[in-house]
């Protein structure tokens, strides 16, 4: 089987104001990346546009109704400190909901081994009534609820690395018996959330918290006691947030990941996904704000989902 690659055009279009770290460059730099010979076998798929009813998943339908007022014809609407809205932004993330849906989708029918989705905006800081941190939807969170009440399925794993906590997610799913929710983030760092003793209403969130400066030797000794907890829990899917801001080049946090780092990460997910649930893994990209160490980072990140879909 192959990895499938889900995207659109529309992540082009949300466009933010001018110096904002969630660019429209960021998309470009991913696609030059995976546009190299070797990711000729990457089998690329158009992300569709989800209906706003899959938003009502995870958030509140006068939540929904509110971000779909602040459309703005024009210009940018601003729902919070740091997130925006431009014309483009409402189709953007309803295909960033219907490429991870699409992905699952396609995961669980045997035509793709796993998938990556290059949408944005991204997702995991979104809670139910708020968008926050450059997050219109709960991306993830919405998949994950998809993959339980769609499919059927009574158990979804959704494992985040981005540097910045899952808070949105964590919202989202608290009171979810079905998911278990585990991230590994800096801290102290925006959004302040986090801490390990956060653990879920029924224990099913594991957080990660990192040390400011420390590195792969550190990450990869958290993650591996984590994924022992996911391996226990025998997630019938795994659902990734990639975020790749953790690398050591990234301008917004100060962790030392490298792209070996990322690679390694995905290797031990996918372990766990083959040991658990026949290799299943659908990733959705974060965040990752250094051009440069996004791209890098991203195509580790792929390499390994194709290895291992092989």
């Amino acid at each position: 089987m192959t990895t499938q690659f889900f995207t659109h055009p529309s992540a082009l279009h949300h466009v933010t104001p001018s110096g904002h770290p969630e660019r429209v460059e960021r998309i470009e730099a991913i696609y030059a990346a995976l546009r190299s010979s070797d990711f000729a076998a990457l089998a690329r798929q158009t992300a569709p546009i989800a209906d706003e009813a899959e938003v009502l998943r995870c958030h509140t339908a006068r939540y929904l109704a509110e971000v779909s007022r602040a459309r703005p014809d024009t210009g940018w609407a601003q729902l919070d400190g740091d997130t925006f809205m431009a014309a483009g932004s409402w189709d953007a993330a309803l295909r960033a909901i219907g490429g991870v849906e699409a992905a699952v989708d396609a995961v669980l029918a045997g035509d793709a081994a796993n998938a990556f989705v290059a949408m944005r905006p991204p997702g995991h800081h979104a809670e139910r009534a708020q968008a926050m941190g450059f997050c219109l939807f709960g991306t993830v969170a919405i998949a994950a609820k998809y993959a339980l009440d769609q499919h059927g399925f009574s158990r979804v794993a959704v494992l985040d690395f981005d540097v910045h906590h899952g808070n949105g997610t964590q919202d989202l799913l608290w009171h979810e018996p079905r998911a278990m929710f585990v991230s590994s983030h800096q801290m102290p760092l925006y959004p302040g959330s986090g801490a390990a003793e956060e653990a879920g209403a029924h224990g099913q969130i594991v957080n990660l918290p990192l040390a400011p400066g420390s590195g792969g030797h550190e990450m990869r000794a958290a993650w591996e006691a984590a994924l022992t907890r996911v391996a226990d829990f025998r997630p019938e899917l795994i659902l990734v947030s990639a975020g790749f801001d953790a690398h050591r080049d990234d301008p917004l946090a100060g962790l030392n990941w490298t792209e070996a780092d990322f690679a390694w990460v995905t290797h031990a997910i996918c372990d766990v996904a083959d040991e658990t649930c026949s290799g299943r893994v659908v990733s959705s990209l974060e965040g990752g704000y250094d051009l440069d160490a996004l791209a890098a980072s991203v195509a580790a990140h792929v390499r390994v989902l194709m290895e291992r879909g092989e």
